[in-house]
């Protein structure tokens, strides 16, 4: 068989002494874990993946284009996992055959050096690739955690493991009756409000606060700023029990202070204490954006402003803010997230009445085993990722606007 030149540059490597072994072995691995499943044995498992894997690489570089080769990989495994295991052994199947069809082409046409140069030796090759899968390794066990609450948060059963019924695929298995019971259980609903009631206010006080202390470090002549700078963000370096037991002394003596001079209500002042302990903790995380957003600020902007006889309040809202706003944003969101998963402050500075839905999630795993944990934690989890997802938006446009390639 002729040598294919990928890229104009590499050579396709040997088919029968590196593609075939390589794919037979990742078959064998997923064989191993199929044997497991269905019962046919490990060994077993082990050399029907591995003639499998051999198979499907000699004839995807041989017979088959790579996009007819990949979906009639995908669609082969599939069908077998489908006889083998049922709808579970489908879902298992597609996507063992997605990554076979894959890696054997991946190998074939030499795309295992794409980004690297034509003279790359075999140990820079295995190194570049071996940080990539390390890489991703860490990925997943980083986002596996997360991602398994998802499914168990559909569970029709009142259990923290799948169900026979779940694995199986059988819709009997799935259920609502967990997000049911948060938005319809007074036991839930009343955190979820105190949390959309403190998360706010924190926020607003966090970039009030932040914003200012970030633009008055960013001017030179401030004496010290290096100190200032290390002692405000000092929340977020100091562990957060520390600083929950310091904020429990200094809040129970303000709030009594404030019923006795005010005669505002205990309620009332569990409240403040409460959004006053969150913003402390959330304006660290405005100071470092909004102070990042600052590196790329034009000064020159504001000496113009200046000179057209602006004051230093419309300087500000006119030419400042328009330019660091993204920052400002990205900061709010932070601080919003900040407080609305935070639990060791609100048990120490908080009462009852102030119970926020971490609180409540924290009861729910230490008093009652409730299942709607997975619920809300599925909740927690998207709102999370269209959060994040709004921060890079934003990190793009706050590029883009100081005249930076986003990256």
């Amino acid at each position: 068989m002729a040598k294919v030149v990928y890229n104009g540059l590499v050579p396709t490597p040997s088919l029968l002494g590196f593609t075939v072994p390589v794919t037979a072995a990742l078959g064998g691995f997923f064989g191993l874990l199929a044997g497991q499943a269905t019962g046919i044995g490990a060994g077993l498992g082990i050399v029907s993946g591995a003639i499998a894997g051999a198979i499907i690489a000699y004839v995807l570089a041989t017979m088959l284009p790579y996009k007819t080769g990949r979906w009639a990989t995908i669609g082969v495994i599939g069908i077998i996992g489908l006889l083998t295991g049922g709808a579970m052994g489908l879902v298992v199947g597609l996507c063992a055959g997605a990554i076979l069809g894959w890696c054997a082409y991946w190998l074939h046409l030499g795309k295992y050096r794409r980004s690297l140069p034509p003279y790359a030796t075999t140990g820079q090759v295995l190194w570049h690739n071996t940080f990539k899968f390390i890489c991703g390794a860490i990925l997943f066990f980083l986002v596996a955690p997360i991602v398994t609450i998802i499914p168990l948060s559909f569970n029709a059963q009142d259990f923290f493991t799948f169900t026979p019924e779940m694995l199986s695929l059988d819709p009997a298995g799935y259920s609502l009756k967990h997000y049911q019971d948060f938005f319809t259980n007074q036991d839930w609903l009343r955190p979820m409000k105190n949390s959309l009631i403190i998360a706010p206010f924190a926020t607003i006080i966090s970039v009030t606060l932040g914003t200012l202390a970030a633009i008055g470090l960013s001017q030179s002549h401030v004496p010290f700023r290096r100190a200032i700078m290390a002692i405000l963000i000092s929340p977020m370096i100091v562990p957060l029990i520390i600083s929950a037991t310091g904020m429990f002394f200094f809040y129970s003596q303000m709030g009594l202070w404030m019923e006795d001079t005010f005669g505002i209500s205990k309620s009332l002042s569990g409240y403040i204490k409460v959004i006053l302990a969150h913003a402390a903790l959330g304006i660290p995380f405005v100071i470092i954006t909004v102070t990042a957003t600052l590196v790329g600020f034009d000064n020159s902007l504001t000496r113009a402003a200046a000179n057209m006889g602006a004051t230093p309040t419309v300087t500000f809202f006119r030419v400042q803010m328009p330019l660091i706003l993204p920052g400002v944003i990205s900061g709010a969101l932070f601080a919003f997230i900040t407080s609305f998963d935070e639990v060791v402050v609100v048990l120490f500075v908080g009462a009852a009445a102030q119970k926020t839905l971490p609180w409540q999630m924290f009861t729910g795993l230490r008093e009652q085993i409730s299942p709607t944990i997975l619920a809300v934690a599925t909740i927690l989890v998207c709102v999370s990722i269209m959060l994040l997802a709004t921060l890079e938006i934003l990190r793009r446009r706050s590029e883009r606007l100081r005249g930076m390639s986003p990256t």
